[in-house]
């Protein structure tokens, strides 16, 4: 599918879509409580939600969606010894060691790129846990057989924090208690996630800032009640499109929400932007942008919008946190390099600094590369373009946020 982007003023008001990082951690956490869960929402279904409600249902849960509440009732009892994930990272990474809580032979695969994304990082680990794990050479699909029984295990965080996220949800059903060494762990602010929603469900887990988690097993987990947070990953494109364009009012928003992403206010901020909270809605208007220094070392996914912002600055600005962006959808350090060189945006790269000088946004034909969020940056890139932008394979953006581009037309 392709879109055409045309020059346009922002303007509007906008509910954000559900995050999909919380809801997929929230339906995992549900599937191990023997209890009835209760989860809200606002809008529709992104893909990577879609697939985690098929998994929880394959390993045993029950699950009921009537219109903006999924009423689940968890357990494990397996239903399909063939998992698919999708193309969701989180995905495969968190359902790999709860699967791993049944005694049946499971086999966990994926689509699209998630089956060039190397995901070995999970088996010494899980072996040290008691499983018997073995991958294709690293990649998709997985077989697991043999419970997950707890013990000790080391793990290098400095890729992702979605694996440790799957055993702090696993590991408090297990039959032993469990202590976790953790390196170079990024993406910090995930974490305190999983750990917020474990609380909720009434689980305990002790840490010592975040290298040494200590984890008791055999937990009950309680019913989950929870609504399920806008998400700040995909509110940070509109809230770029309203800096750089006009005025855009966003709902569904919690200022102090524990998702990475919310720190887009902070590079707002320093980027010259005006913006506003009213309770659970921000505003942002556009102002005198200037360039901005911004580390996103533990919120790699905002790299995509803020280098939309830097192209619409005047100066150098420079993103800290480039090697966290090789295994996403698409390399995408390499991808926002290429989109925004045919955009009339030079971006380079020394060592884990990415540099993009400000300028004119000219209109070109651009490849999604199929990543979500490079398609999402394209389209806002448009806004201040000199001709029309068009984006090929735009549809990917329904794995994180399926009424992007209807929402965006809307505000133009």
């Amino acid at each position: 599918m392709k879109q055409v982007i045309r020059n346009s003023k922002i303007s509007g008001k906008i509910n954000a879509p559900e995050s999909k990082s919380e809801f997929q951690r929230a339906l995992a956490i549900a599937l191990l409580s023997n209890y009835e869960s209760h989860l809200t929402f606002n809008a529709c279904f992104a893909d990577d939600v879609k697939f985690a409600i098929n998994i929880i249902k394959d390993l045993g849960a029950d699950v009921n969606i009537n219109r903006n509440k999924i009423i689940i009732k968890g357990g494990i009892n397996i239903l399909n010894e063939n998992l698919n994930v999708g193309e969701s990272g989180l995905g495969i990474r968190m359902f790999a060691p709860i699967a791993c809580l049944s005694n049946s032979k499971i086999v966990i695969t994926g689509l699209g790129t998630l089956k060039t994304r190397p995901i070995d990082m999970l088996i010494n680990p899980l072996k040290s846990l008691g499983v018997s794990i073995k991958t294709t050479n690293g990649l998709l699909p997985i077989n697991i057989s043999k419970s997950l029984l707890g013990g000790n295990a080391e793990l290098d965080g400095s890729v992702s924090s979605q694996f440790l996220t799957g055993l702090l949800i696993a590991l408090p059903k297990a039959k032993n208690d469990s202590i976790i060494k953790v390196k170079k762990l990024k993406s910090i602010p995930y974490i305190d996630m999983t750990l917020d929603i474990l609380s909720r469900a009434g689980v305990r887990i002790e840490h010592n800032s975040y290298k040494i988690f200590k984890i008791k097993g055999n937990q009950i987990y309680k019913p989950l009640n929870m609504k399920i947070e806008g998400d700040w990953s995909g509110a940070a494109f509109m809230a770029v499109a309203g800096a750089i364009g006009g005025k855009i009012s966003i709902s569904n928003l919690n200022q102090n929400s524990k998702q990475a992403d919310v720190k887009i206010l902070e590079a707002l901020r320093e980027a010259g932007a005006h913006f506003s909270f009213n309770k659970t809605t921000l505003s942002v208007n556009k102002g005198k942008l200037k360039a901005f220094n911004f580390d996103a070392t533990h919120c790699p996914d905002l790299f995509p919008p803020l280098v939309v912002l830097a192209a619409n600055c005047k100066g150098i600005s420079k993103i800290k946190g480039v090697s966290r962006l090789t295994f996403k959808e698409s390399n995408r350090a390499v991808v926002l390099q290429a989109v925004f060189f045919k955009l009339g945006i030079n971006i380079s790269i020394e060592g884990d600094i990415m540099i993009i000088t400000g300028g004119v946004i000219k209109g070109a034909e651009v490849s999604s590369h199929n990543d979500h969020r490079i398609a999402m940056a394209a389209a806002i890139a448009g806004i201040n373009s000199t001709q029309d932008i068009t984006i090929t394979g735009a549809e990917c953006v329904s794995k994180s946020y399926p009424d992007f581009f209807k929402i965006f037309n809307s505000i133009k």
